[in-house]
């Protein structure tokens, strides 16, 4: 069994919970997510099951996220969201969309971003977030993170709904502690729902509880196939010299211009390797053993 599952992840359990009842479900060892959604936030977590792991870096790495975020403004907690406890509370001015507008505009683009204090994020040989249970604040140094849109869907103050894309570690809740802090009123996340990553769509997601009333058949029946991971990569499909190349670790010609890397398929039209490009050639990069357990 090797693929991909899109969980719509419900609130209350942890990224690892979900892992764990896959692993049961699937009777599969090797299983892992591809990116943490916090235990309060929802929706889309990408599972991979069997040899679709080793394709799971390309999934947390190179591709954009897209959120439901709902901020509350007039109110800032110690986590930047609804679990933290509340610090400070501060009347909401009377503005409008134009003048949220203008606070949303530094914060898309290429951006610097300071990650909460309660965060996974490791400062000097410590989680962030066990340093804050402690007590113990730190200047943690700003990110460079990608923010590709950042859009009103309604406002009811004090509550303001967004549409979030971004890059690999983006903190939303810390998105909405910024434009808190812009508006002069503070701010926290209320509530999150991941509806995209990269090609995995909230719309095709499968609810655990669905996965649960089934066995593993129903699970094997709702796999992704692995190639999911790398669907915007060039595709070459090989015939069976070329195939039999790639599997052994050699490299194959490969046309004059174009782009660097390429996922391939053998003669059988299953995802054989990922290739890179070396000049007039095409090396292999990993190439997969669907048939190993």
């Amino acid at each position: 069994m090797h693929g991909f599952l899109n969980i719509d992840k419900p609130a209350g359990l942890t990224s690892h919970d979900v892992v764990a009842r896959v692993r049961r479900l699937s009777g599969q060892r090797r299983v892992g997510h591809t990116g943490t959604l916090d235990p309060a936030a929802t929706g889309v977590l990408v599972v991979a099951i069997g040899a679709a792991t080793r394709l799971i870096e390309y999934v947390q790495d190179q591709t954009l996220k897209r959120y439901t975020a709902v901020v509350c403004l007039g109110l800032t907690t110690t986590t930047d969201d609804a679990a933290g406890d509340i610090l400070e509370r501060h009347p909401v001015p009377a503005v409008d969309i134009a003048v949220i507008e203008r606070a949303l505009a530094p914060l898309r683009g290429e951006i610097m971003q300071t990650p909460p204090m309660y965060a996974a994020l490791h400062y000097a040989g410590r989680r962030l977030y066990e340093l804050a249970r402690k007590g113990i604040t730190v200047n943690v140094p700003p990110r460079a993170v990608y923010v590709e849109r950042l859009d009103v869907v309604m406002y009811a103050p004090p509550l303001l709904t967004l549409d979030v894309v971004c890059g690999k570690g983006t903190y939303v809740r810390a998105l909405a502690r910024d434009l808190g802090t812009a508006l002069g009123c503070g701010g926290h996340l209320a509530a999150l729902r991941r509806t995209a990553v990269g090609a995995f769509q909230i719309a095709d997601a499968t609810s655990l509880a669905e996965l649960e009333q089934h066995d593993a058949a129903f699970l094997a029946s709702r796999l992704l196939p692995p190639e999911t991971a790398v669907a915007d990569w060039h595709l070459l499909n090989l015939d069976r010299e070329q195939a039999r190349r790639i599997r052994d670790g050699l490299p194959i010609a490969a046309e004059a211009d174009g782009p660097t890397h390429a996922r391939s398929h053998g003669p059988d039209g299953v995802l054989l390797a990922l290739l890179r490009r070396d000049g007039d050639l095409w090396r292999p990069l990993k190439v997969f053993d669907w048939t190993e357990r």
